[in-house]
């Protein structure tokens, strides 16, 4: 029991740092990235890749009735070899991404925020063709999930400056 006391008197002084800072939940009532959430619409995507990117993004921002504001992007990837074999087989790759963004407010289209994010992942081409061909498609949506969480992030990060709802 006194075991269980302790542990429980040592949870509320870790938190303490964290209050006397004013750290406050992004999303609270009062929080930067208030109202954040059902109020952005993204730019239709044109291919596999913007598709899953969109995806990604309305699934963590919702899918808003009325937007206030939208999201723009254009996706830069590339695959380059990782493995190579004494006969000059390439047995894994990795893709190479980026993603320039812009957050416009959708009554003026004036820029909000705006930045880029890049990451990579790989993927084996070890096998048969269609697996390789499964292996890369999952890559590249693995790939865009990460970049839609980077930008959330920095969206949440940036709201504090430009979300004066």
């Amino acid at each position: 029991m006194w075991l269980s006391e302790r542990r429980a008197f040592l949870t509320l002084l870790a938190g303490l740092p964290l209050a006397a800072c004013g750290f406050a939940p992004a999303y609270a009532p009062d929080g930067p990235a208030a109202g954040l959430l059902d109020r952005v619409i993204v730019d239709a995507p044109t291919d596999k890749n913007g598709f899953d990117l969109v995806e990604r993004l309305e699934e963590r921002l919702g899918r808003p009735e009325a937007a206030a504001f939208r999201i723009s992007y254009d996706i830069k990837t590339d695959v380059e070899g990782q493995a190579i074999t004494t006969t000059n087989a390439v047995t894994r790759f990795r893709i190479n991404g980026s993603i320039d963004f812009a957050l416009h407010d959708a009554a003026t289209d004036a820029v909000l925020s705006q930045g880029t994010v890049s990451s990579f992942t790989s993927f084996s081409a070890f096998g048969t063709p269609v697996s390789t061909v499964a292996s890369e498609a999952d890559a590249n949506s693995r790939l865009m999930r990460l970049l839609a969480d980077q930008i959330v992030t920095r969206l949440i990060a940036t709201s504090g400056q430009w979300n004066k709802e």
